[in-house]
C-alpha cells in the first residue's frame, strides 16, 4: 500500500473508531455502566484523544503520528478485551442490563475491530521493504 493510501485509511479506521467511541459511551449510560476514575481518564485520555492526537502529529512527522495512533489503539484493544470480554462485572458484555446489551455488545466488538486495524496500521505505517515478491514473479496485467 503506497503512503498515500495508508494515511486515508488510517484516517478512516481512527474517525470510525470515534464514531463507534462515541456509541459505545452512549451504551454505557444507557445501560447504567458507570467508569471509576482511573478508568474515564484512560478512556479520555487514550482511547478519545490518543488517536486524534496522533492523526494531528501525522501533519508534522507522519511516522511518530502513525506510531502514536498505533500505541493508543493497541493499549485501548487491550483495556477494552480486558474489561468487555474477560474480567467479571458491570462492563463485561454478556452482565450488562438486557435492554441494553445489544448495543454494547456491538459496539464494543466493533471497538475490537477498529482498534486491531488501527494498531497494525499504526504501527507498520511507512515500514520499507515490506515483503513483495522479486519484479519477474509479479504478474503483468
Amino acid at each position: 500500500m503506497e503512503r498515500d493510501t495508508q494515511r486515508k485509511v488510517l484516517v478512516a479506521v481512527v474517525l470510525l473508531h470515534l464514531i463507534v467511541s462515541i456509541a459505545h459511551g452512549s451504551a454505557h449510560a444507557r445501560a447504567g455502566v458507570d467508569l471509576s476514575g482511573p478508568s474515564l481518564a484512560f478512556v479520555l485520555l487514550v482511547v478519545f484523544a490518543g488517536p486524534l492526537i496522533g492523526l494531528a502529529w501525522m501533519w508534522k512527522n507522519p511516522i511518530a503520528g502513525a506510531r502514536v495512533v498505533g500505541i493508543t489503539m493497541a493499549a485501548s484493544l487491550v483495556f477494552g478485551l480486558v474489561n468487555h470480554f474477560i474480567i467479571p462485572g458491570g462492563d463485561r458484555v454478556d452482565h450488562v442490563v438486557a435492554h441494553s446489551r445489544v448495543l454494547f455488545g456491538w459496539t464494543a466488538a466493533m471497538l475490537v475491530i477498529t482498534e486491531a486495524a488501527g494498531t497494525v496500521l499504526g504501527l507498520e505505517y511507512g515500514w520499507p521493504g515490506r515483503i513483495r515478491p522479486p519484479r519477474e514473479l509479479r504478474r503483468v496485467s
